[in-house]
């Protein structure tokens, strides 16, 4: 059996999150979109929800900060696409569905999270992957 071809993903805001600023398998995720391994795609509420979240007190970033991660890390990374609300997933938390919505939009092969709501699906039209798994299954086996 050869490598799992998993080019086309949607992460998570805490995906994204750790990814842009603490390190550890999500910056390893984050260097593979820098260096175009993989392509992140992700709708406007998606961008509307990494914006609000990067602004947050708590991670202290300055205006210009937040603007570049925007600009340079996501905007100029990521694809953003249209992705219409439909089948409710997560029930438990409503505002994740967004993540499905749109990694079927885009035929994404995972969506990459860290969110217990996401992980513990039992029934998803596109499979939820710890960002431990993905990188195991998207690097080339020896």
């Amino acid at each position: 059996m050869g490598k799992v071809q998993m080019k086309r993903i949607v992460i998570d805001t805490n995906v994204l999150i750790n990814g842009l600023l603490f390190g550890g398998p999500a910056a390893e995720l984050a260097e593979l979109w820098r260096n175009q391994k993989i392509k992140i795609f992700c709708s406007r509420e998606m961008v509307q929800e990494y914006l609000r979240v990067l602004s947050y007190p708590g991670f202290r970033l300055s205006v210009s900060e937040v603007d570049y991660l925007f600009t340079h890390e996501i905007m100029a990374c990521f694809e953003v696409i249209q992705a219409k609300p439909g089948k409710a997933y997560v029930k438990e938390d409503p505002e994740d569905d967004k993540f499905i919505w749109c990694a079927i939009a885009c035929g994404a092969k995972a969506v990459v999270s860290g969110d217990a709501h996401l992980l513990n699906l039992k029934k998803s039209s596109v499979p939820v992957l710890s960002v431990v798994n993905f990188l195991k299954k998207a690097k080339p086996r020896p």
